[in-house]
């Protein structure tokens, strides 16, 4: 197969989708398919692999590239689309990229995938200036691209109880009708988009890391804390609000020299961060190479977020890496392994300061907890088989359609 791979998120910019993409793009190349991918960049690509959509001069919200005009990149897409013969897009994003994505697909017949990587809800509330009314202007822009007629979505769930949550969700459902296929990584958020009303075929499939990660990793040996010595935490991840890194830096100030802490990444909240009291060193936006190499000098790695996240890919990588976790949020408690991980008590500082004062009274937990990563690692890994799957009831669930169909 052809496989198109469309984001509006890609290297050399930092991120989880980046990753995902990344990451699908090698596994499926080693099965023996073609795949090219397509993206807004902020310069030129050497990779041949890559193709270059349309951006804006002016606007790069949360300084990533905008693809910008839509349709400049409709008919770019259209005719790289019928010239590679493509035999399957996948769009792994809500913005303008993966809308020309899906209408040049639509336009040409072509099967469409779409992964619903995370709560955009929860992003755009935290990190688009007044969200009231930006969120507003974006669904507008959406259901210009893909059809959001007759989309109801249910008001008494806690995250849809704001007109602009129910925006949002409302632009999820829409994209995911307009897919042949939806791929989500986690049951939490699969169960969500059901209770939803999504009717389109979905599969749970971890979105795994690629066999060049995997080998530059290496087979980790079980980590170990002697008593007494610091306890080296690991913070990874945009920083914004939606991540609560400020939780991660008032546990460590009031854990004082019983830690170390290190935080990688970069953000609309790292400023704000930056000033505040602590021995959290900051890192700024690395590459991944990097994040590897902090993690095989770090104990434990902390993940603040909550009622967010859907599948962090850090943590895929902190699993390869044998490092535990410790993490605030119950549902993310699919993606790390039996005995690799440490919920803390309360989704606070107060709960991240109990979790690390267990460990610090137990210094065997760490090495029984890198242990049980070890042995899930496999887990970690991508999943070309099941990628494989999808395409191909996405192909057959499209030859069913009416030919330009938005479903």
């Amino acid at each position: 197969m052809h496989i198109a791979l469309v984001t509006d998120y890609y290297l050399p910019t930092l991120g989880g989708v980046q990753t995902v993409v990344k990451a699908h793009a090698e596994t499926l190349r080693a099965a023996g398919h073609e795949v090219t991918v397509f993206c807004p960049l902020a310069g030129p690509s050497g990779d041949p692999g890559v193709v270059a959509l349309p951006i804006s001069r002016f606007f790069r919200p949360d300084g990533y590239p905008f693809t910008w005009p839509p349709r400049k990149a409709v008919r770019l897409l259209r005719d790289e689309f019928a010239r590679r013969r493509i035999d399957v897009v996948h769009t792994h994003s809500e913005m303008f990229a993966a809308l020309a994505g899906i209408r040049a697909a639509q336009e040409l017949g072509i099967a469409l995938v779409h992964t619903m990587h995370g709560r955009i809800d929860v992003y755009t509330a935290n990190v688009l200036p007044l969200p009231t009314l930006t969120t507003h202007i974006l669904g507008w822009l959406h259901r210009r691209q893909v059809s959001h007629q007759g989309i109801e979505i249910k008001d008494e769930a806690a995250y849809t109880q704001t007109r602009a949550a129910r925006a949002m969700w409302r632009l999820m459902l829409a994209q995911s009708r307009a897919s042949d296929h939806v791929i989500v990584p986690s049951e939490h958020f699969r169960a969500k988009l059901a209770d939803q009303g999504v009717a389109t075929s979905m599969t749970v499939l971890s979105n795994g890391l690629e066999d060049s990660v995997l080998t530059q990793i290496g087979q980790p040996a079980p980590l170990r804390l002697t008593a007494g010595e610091p306890l080296r935490l690991l913070w990874v991840g945009r920083i914004s609000p939606e991540k609560r890194p400020e939780v991660f830096v008032r546990a460590v100030a009031a854990l004082g020299g019983s830690v170390t802490a290190d935080m990688y990444g970069d953000g609309v909240a790292r400023r704000e961060l930056s000033r505040a009291p602590g021995g959290v060193r900051l890192h700024g936006s690395v590459p991944q190479a990097e994040i590897l190499q902090a993690m095989s000098r770090a104990h434990v790695l902390v993940s603040t977020s909550y009622d967010f996240d859907n599948q962090p890919m850090v943590m895929l990588e902190a699993i390869a890496s044998g490092l535990p976790i410790i993490f605030c949020d119950p549902d993310l408690a699919e993606v790390v392994p039996d005995e690799a991980g440490f919920l803390t008590p309360s989704p606070d500082a107060h709960g991240l300061v109990a979790a690390v004062t267990a460990i610090l009274d137990d210094p065997a937990a760490i090495a029984r907890a890198s242990q049980a990563a070890i042995q899930a690692r496999s887990r970690a890994a991508s999943n070309a088989a099941g990628l494989e799957q999808v395409y191909e009831a996405a192909i057959r669930a499209a030859a069913a359609r009416p030919r330009n169909s938005s479903h």
